[in-house]
C-alpha cells in the first residue's frame, strides 16, 4: 500500500517593534539575561497589561499581504498552562477570534534546472492570531536556566490548512512566507535568534483516501532546512509503523537535529485542555474600515509579483529574478543602478554574479561576509561602469578586473581607470601591429578562419586582447583583423 503525507504547519513569527506586546519594556536578543523584564512580564500580582497598538498594526498588515480576512472585533484569551517559560501560568493568546483569518501562500518548487522557474501552487491559510512570546529554556544534564528576556515580546502565529505533500512543500511554503515578511518589515525572520519558529503537523493516509490520519506535532524545528529534515524522518517513521502495524499516537514529538530522528515529549494537548477563556484585564479590539485601508497602503510589491515585473517589463531571465527578488534591499539596489544605466540586463548580471560574490567573500581578515547596507560600491558606481563598458571607454575583460578593486577601495570605476591607465585603446597602428602578431603566433587560425570557420577568428581577438591588456578596442581589432586575413 502506499501511503500520502498530509502537513500543516505553525509558524511563529516574533515582530519587529520597539516594546513588547502588554507592556513597555524593550524587545531585543543578545542582552544580559533576564534584564528586559517588568512586574508584567514575571507576573507579579497587580500588574495589568496594556496593548502594543504597533504590534496589532503589524498584524493586520500581514493579513492583507496573505489576503486574510480581518476581524471587525478580536479579543484576548488567557491560555492556561503551567511551565517554567511563562512565570504567570497562562498565555495572552487569541482564540476564538483571532486577528485574521483564511489567506494564502504561493510557493514555487524547484524548477529542471537553477536557471527555469519551477511550478507555483497556493497553500492555503486557517487562520492568523496574535499573542505574547514566553521566556527561553537552556537544559543542561542536571538542571535548566531559563531566561526571560524574550517572554512577552509580540508574537505571530501563522496556522496553514493541512494543505502540503511534502517535505520539499514545506521548504518552499517557509522560504516564499520568510520572503513575504521581511519585505514588509515585519521581522528579520532570523532563526537562529528565535524570531521565526516553526512546529509541523504530520500525519499519513492510504493514497487515494481523505479521511486524515493520526497528527503528531514536531517540535524543535530552529531551521528551515531543518523543517525539511524533521518532516521527512517523521513521514518515514509513521509509514514504517503503519506497515508494521504498530499504532500511531497524537502526540508531540522532539527533532534531534544532530542524531536526526524524533523523539516523543508529550502526548498532545487539546483546545480544552488549556482551559481558555478570555482575559478580563484587556477590552476586546475593535477593527475599523478606515484603519484597515490606511495599513493596505504600506503593502509593498510582493516577492513573486516583483519577479513577474522584472521578467514581463524589463525582459530579465529567471536566474537573474530569482537571486534578485527574494532579497528586497537587492531589489532596490538593482533599480537604483538601473535608473542611472537604463540596462537592466547587464545590471542585473553584475549585481547577482560579481556583487553577491564580493558580498559573500566579504572581509577577508574578519572571515564574514559584508552586508548590502554596508556595500562600498553605491549603485551610482554600478550603473558607471555599466556606462563605461557601453561607451568603449573599458572592455568587459577590464571592468571585471576593476570591480575587485571597486570593492575594497571604494572608488569610482572612472578613477580607477584613470589611475591605472586602463582606456580602452583604439590606435588603428599599434592595434595592427598586434592583430598581425597574432595571425604570424597562429597561422592554424588563420587559415582556418579563411576556410570558411568564422569562429576560429575568437583566437586571434584573444591573443590580440592579452596583448594589450584587454585595453585594444574590440570593435578595432575585429575590423582589422579580418582586413588582414582577407588579404
Amino acid at each position: 500500500m502506499k501511503y500520502e503525507a498530509v502537513i500543516g504547519l505553525e509558524v511563529h513569527v516574533q515582530l519587529e517593534t520597539n516594546s513588547k506586546m502588554f507592556t513597555r519594556v524593550p524587545c531585543g536578543y543578545g542582552h544580559e539575561p533576564n534584564s528586559l523584564t517588568d512586574a508584567v512580564v514575571l507576573g507579579l500580582p497587580g500588574a495589568l497589561p496594556v496593548m502594543n497598538l504597533e504590534a496589532i498594526e503589524k498584524s493586520i498588515k500581514v493579513g492583507l499581504l496573505l489576503g486574510c480576512k480581518i476581524a471587525d472585533t478580536c479579543k484576548w484569551d488567557r491560555k492556561n498552562y503551567f511551565y517554567p517559560d511563562m512565570p504567570k501560568n497562562y498565555q495572552i493568546s487569541q482564540f476564538d477570534q483571532p486577528i485574521c483569518e483564511g489567506g494564502e501562500v504561493e510557493i514555487e518548487m524547484p524548477g529542471d534546472s537553477p536557471a527555469v522557474m519551477g511550478k507555483h501552487r497556493i497553500v492555503q491559510l486557517t487562520r492568523i492570531h496574535l499573542e505574547e512570546d514566553v521566556g527561553k529554556l537552556t537544559h543542561f544534564e542536571n538542571d535548566s536556566l531559563v531566561d526571560y528576556n524574550r517572554a512577552g515580546s509580540p508574537l505571530l502565529e501563522i496556522v496553514s490548512e493541512p494543505d502540503l505533500f511534502s517535505p520539499e512543500e514545506t521548504f518552499a511554503y517557509l522560504t516564499s512566507l520568510r520572503n513575504s515578511l521581511i519585505y514588509t518589515g515585519i521581522s528579520s525572520c532570523d532563526m537562529e535568534k528565535g524570531q521565526l519558529r516553526c512546529d509541523a503537523n504530520i500525519s499519513i493516509r492510504p493514497v487515494g483516501t481523505e479521511k486524515l490520519g493520526t497528527k503528531v506535532e514536531l517540535k524543535n524545528l530552529n531551521t528551515i532546512s531543518g523543517v525539511k529534515n524533521g518532516v521527512e524522518y517523521e513521514i518515514k517513521r509513521q509509514i514504517k509503523a503503519m506497515e508494521t502495524g504498530e499504532e500511531i499516537f497524537q502526540e508531540t514529538r522532539r527533532w534531534n537535529p544532530e542524531q536526526r530522528y524524533t523523539t516523543p515529549m508529550r502526548s498532545k494537548e487539546m483546545a480544552h485542555d488549556y482551559r481558555y477563556f478570555p482575559d478580563p484585564d484587556l477590552m476586546p479590539v475593535k477593527i475599523e474600515q478606515e484603519w484597515i485601508d490606511q495599513i493596505r497602503n504600506e503593502i509593498p510589491e510582493k516577492p513573486f509579483e516583483k519577479q513577474r515585473r522584472y521578467m514581463d517589463e524589463l525582459n530579465l531571465p529567471y536566474s537573474i529574478t530569482s537571486a534578485l527578488c527574494p532579497d528586497l534591499a537587492l531589489c532596490e539596489y538593482f533599480e537604483e543602478a538601473n535608473k542611472l544605466a537604463k540596462n537592466p540586463r547587464k545590471i542585473g548580471n553584475w549585481v547577482v554574479n560579481d556583487l553577491l560574490r564580493e558580498l559573500s567573500a566579504g572581509n577577508k581578515e574578519e572571515t564574514k561576509s559584508i552586508s548590502l547596507t554596508d556595500c562600498p560600491i553605491p549603485p551610482k558606481h554600478l550603473a558607471e561602469l555599466v556606462e563605461l563598458i557601453e561607451k568603449g571607454v573599458v572592455s568587459n575583460n577590464v571592468a571585471k578586473e576593476l570591480f575587485p578593486e571597486m570593492f575594497s577601495t571604494g572608488k569610482s570605476p572612472s578613477i580607477l581607470v584613470k589611475e591605472k591607465g586602463l582606456e580602452v585603446k583604439s590606435d588603428v597602428g599599434e592595434i595592427e601591429s598586434h592583430c598581425a602578431q597574432a595571425i604570424q603566433d597562429d597561422p592554424d587560425a588563420a587559415e582556418k578562419f579563411k576556410a570558411g570557420k568564422e569562429g576560429a577568428i575568437n583566437a586571434l581577438k584573444g591573443k590580440v586582447m592579452k596583448a594589450t591588456r584587454g585595453q585594444a578596442n574590440p570593435k578595432v581589432v575585429d575590423e582589422i583583423l579580418r582586413q588582414l586575413l582577407s588579404n
